[in-house]
């Protein structure tokens, strides 16, 4: 049975019950006011469920469109959450799909002796409508440790080479590892749409990142105290290069911090960004709609392959019932 037979709600649940040793404040908060020029969220993980009520992911882009979010990509991080991404994007006209094999989840698959074949099927899913990028993918050296190293750069080549083949745009998970995903593009040939997800990085990083041609995705660490360096690095970035993100549910931005994230939290981080550049909200919004549609495409460009009102919705809701 498939993730759609099962559910259309989330299909994970956020393990962590607190952040920085509190108690998280389990609400959802509130809709900020709409944008006049909309914008996607390139980068949410809506098959993770988070917050005092997980919503299905058809209400978070119900609440996502009626602030100007006019669309996201729903991205993977295993087989079953990059599978279901790749579904739900088939048949939701508001949703493109990002597939792959997370850096910490590589050692697990290769301990299993699975790797190769996770590989294979996302190059699989790779190759289906709606499904616009390979990711996340990369190098995280503060959750695994140097033993499980060689399966992540295993991991992350052979994404690099999906990407190429099909002609995908590539999400990139960073973290404690900036020379050394640097240094792996560079000996792989990056593909031609390459995105730092979260970026993480400083102002030199970012300037490096401009002059490869990649783009730099901001999430609500951006608006965080102590994130100077990511504010150093959105000045540095030219603003064609600039994409925004949730990351949901995680990266809430202030003053929500710690609370649940969703896309329709967009305009929050996109507000605090072009007040930092000293730039119009409806300018900059349209400049990062303009980049992402370059980098993924447009929304409308391939059909959904099932009408969300159709009678198939209405017999899974029957099932879920019984």
């Amino acid at each position: 049975m498939s993730a759609l037979e099962e559910s259309h709600g989330p299909i994970r649940q956020r393990a962590s019950s607190s952040e920085q040793g509190k108690t998280r404040d389990l609400s959802y908060p509130p809709l900020p006011s709409a944008l006049t020029v909309g914008v996607y969220d390139n980068h949410t993980h809506l098959e993770i469920g988070d917050g005092e009520e997980a919503l299905d992911y058809r209400e978070q882009l119900d609440r996502a469109s009626s602030v100007g979010v006019r669309g996201v990509v729903q991205v993977g991080g295993d087989l079953e959450t990059s599978r279901w991404s790749a579904e739900m994007a088939a048949r939701e006209p508001r949703m493109l799909a990002a597939v792959a094999i997370h850096p910490n989840e590589a050692p697990r698959y290769e301990a299993a002796g699975e790797l190769d074949a996770a590989l294979a099927e996302i190059d699989e899913l790779a190759g289906r409508p709606r499904v616009r990028a390979v990711g996340e993918t990369g190098l995280d050296f503060f959750r695994t440790e140097e033993s499980g190293r060689s399966a992540q750069y295993r991991s992350f080549e052979a994404h690099i080479a999906i990407a190429k083949k099909h002609e995908l745009a590539m999400q990139i998970h960073d973290r404690d590892a900036h020379a050394e995903v640097i240094a792996t593009l560079r000996r792989n040939g990056a593909p031609e749409k390459t995105v730092f997800h979260c970026f993480s990085g400083d102002a030199d990083m970012a300037r490096l990142c401009a002059d490869n041609g990649w783009y730099l995705s901001f999430a609500g660490t951006v608006t965080f105290k102590n994130a100077d360096n990511l504010r150093d690095a959105l000045s540095a970035i030219p603003r064609s290069q600039i994409l925004i993100e949730t990351d949901a549910p995680f990266l809430t931005p202030v003053p929500y911090r710690g609370r649940p994230n969703a896309p329709y939290l967009i305009p929050t981080t996109l507000r605090f960004m072009a007040d930092h550049l000293g730039t119009d909200v409806a300018l900059l919004a349209a400049q990062i709609t303009s980049n992402t549609e370059l980098v993924y495409g447009t929304w409308d460009a391939e059909p959904v392959t099932q009408d969300l009102g159709s009678p198939y919705d209405e017999a899974i809701d029957s099932s879920d019932l019984a």
